[in-house]
């Protein structure tokens, strides 16, 4: 961001009314801080090594030292991998730190920014401390009022600045502390039943001690990273320490696979399993990439499961922190080899935002924790979308839970068979979020908005005119549809027909009949709601943002 462009006032001029810390933001850098914050998660691969070879040294003497000297000898082993595996959370957590208060800079900056243009292009005047004043000649009782609005703009701006700046110095005297009195502590043993909601979840956390969360993200992470309730933090903290092991797993799959069959019909489909091992490997170093970038915005893993085709969710951003949080629930075939192209798209959405709003704080969510189907004859049904219902249910109202501050707006977008999911848990569970997206929709499991249980005026849908999805009609409906065009009045009936606008999964959510709001997208067909030249992709964003 360049200096404001204005004269600055006279030495002599009063300064009562320059914000203190005005040239510090505009001097701040906020890509070196997550950059800092990136050096101290890189900390973490040397320091699992280390620990990975005090298990080998320990296995080594196992086998041919005895007696109280070998035991006492791998206790003391095992006590200084223990050390080094405890300060694992503390890294990341370090990063976290770093990574939140560059990004609220960078918001808070852009604040800023903002306002100086908005001040300067009506005229006023701003200096190099940041006071705002009208300019000689021109009537006070005219710029008064524009004074008054850039002076609470640019305080509001330095204000957030001031609010990250302290929340990061605490976060990091926390850490500082600890590394004195010791990382963890052994929590209480109760834990959240299966049963429990993220608001119990969330009370149990919060009643525990920072060290006591260390403890158990890096003793229990298989638990802490799945679940709803539990801030994205400690749930990124979890996953990241998983990541490895998620990784051995598909290579263990993938070494079984290697081996030929000598049938060939198994053959065949060993080599398709063995293909989809390498796809679900793929994705998941493409994934590892996007954890691993320095960049904003930060990366959060809050789940991932190799099983299956494999799930994953990952935010960009977090939604703990943001005013506004989108949720994408993608369609058909998507899996954990499609993870990286998906967060793109979740990542255009969040940059449009950046563009059109660039004062906003903003997160966004993939959340692919659903088997989404692989084929037509499984898109068919709705009883895969039945199924994600209640996950997706609970995690959003995780994120209602844990959110700090203010309540976020919450948005849930659904794109294809992805749309029907978030209708079937809106319809069935009810969605903590304040507006639904549909794109590409082959219907949402109802007739009309109201049966979605949302805000009046907050189920929007978009439909390209060339997408194929505008074919999906029940059998019933393309049967009656062909007889009707072979009649000479058929075009005329096909006008006055009730159900034109009924799609596979009901009526069409872009369609005047549904009751909801629709936004436009250009002929992009069926994926390409995202494309930077989409008017959708503006409309999405714009949702989110609440405009």
């Amino acid at each position: 961001m360049s200096a404001p462009r204005s004269r600055p006032a006279p030495a002599s001029a009063p300064d009562r009314d320059a914000p203190a810390g005005y040239a510090q933001l505009w001097r701040a850098d906020p890509v070196a801080w997550p950059a800092a914050g990136a050096a101290w998660r890189g900390l973490a691969g040397p320091v699992r090594r280390r620990a990975d070879g005090l298990t080998a040294r320990v296995e080594k003497l196992r086998p041919g030292w005895t007696g109280a000297a070998s035991t006492a000898a791998q206790r003391r082993i095992g006590e200084l991998r223990t050390a080094l595996t405890d300060v694992l959370p503390a890294l990341v957590e370090a990063d976290q730190a770093l990574a939140e208060f560059g990004a609220r800079l960078g918001v808070a900056k852009a604040r800023l920014g903002a306002e100086v243009a908005r001040a300067e292009s009506g005229g006023l005047l701003v200096d190099r401390h940041g006071a705002v004043r009208s300019p000689p000649g021109r009537p006070v009782d005219q710029a008064g009022p524009a004074v008054v609005r850039a002076r609470a703009g640019i305080r509001d701006a330095l204000t957030l600045a001031g609010a990250a700046d302290r929340e990061a110095a605490g976060r990091l005297a926390e850490l500082t502390t600890a590394a004195a009195r010791g990382w963890v502590s052994v929590p209480p043993a109760w834990r959240p039943g299966p049963g429990a909601g993220p608001a119990e979840v969330s009370r149990w956390w919060a009643g525990l001690s920072p060290a006591e969360r260390r403890w158990l993200v890096g003793r229990e992470p298989g638990r802490v990273g799945r679940l709803d309730g539990v801030p994205v933090t400690a749930r990124d903290q979890a996953n990241r320490l998983l990541l490895a092991d998620r990784r051995e797993e598909l290579l263990a799959r993938r070494i079984a696979l290697s081996r030929p069959l000598p049938a060939a019909p198994f053959e065949v489909a060993r080599r398709a399993r063995l293909a989809g091992v390498e796809a679900a490997l793929r994705g998941l170093d493409g994934l590892a990439e996007r954890l691993a970038a320095p960049g904003a915005p930060r990366a959060y893993l809050l789940g991932l499961d190799p099983a299956g085709d494999g799930r994953a969710v990952v935010a960009l951003g977090n939604p703990d922190r943001a005013g506004a949080v989108l949720t994408y629930v993608p369609g058909m075939t998507s899996d954990l080899a499609d993870a990286p192209a998906e967060l793109r798209r979740a990542a255009r959405v969040l940059q449009r935002c950046a563009a059109i709003g660039p004062g906003a704080e903003t997160a966004a969510v993939l959340w692919l924790d659903y088997d989404a189907p692989d084929r037509l004859t499984e898109a068919a049904g709705a009883r895969q979308a039945e199924d994600a219902g209640p996950a997706l249910h609970r995690f959003q109202e995780g994120l209602r839970a844990t959110h700090e501050g203010p309540p976020a707006r919450q948005t849930v977008l659904g794109h294809s068979y992805g749309s029907v999911v978030v209708g079937t848990a809106a319809r069935d569970h009810g969605l903590g979020a304040d507006a639904l997206v549909f794109v590409g929709s082959p219907g949402v499991g109802v007739d009309h908005a109201t049966e979605l249980r949302m805000p009046a005026g907050q189920v929007w849908a978009a439909t390209a005119p060339d997408d194929v999805i505008r074919l999906a009609r029940p059998p019933d409906e393309l049967a009656r549809r062909t007889l009707l065009a072979g009649t000479p009045l058929g075009p005329a009936l096909a006008a006055l027909d009730p159900h034109a606008g009924r799609l596979w999964f009901g009526e069409d959510p872009s369609g005047p009949g549904f009751g909801g709001r629709r936004f436009p997208s250009a002929p992009h067909g069926h994926t390409g709601y995202w494309d930077p030249d989409n008017p959708a992709l503006d409309g999405m964003a714009r949702i989110v943002l609440g405009g």
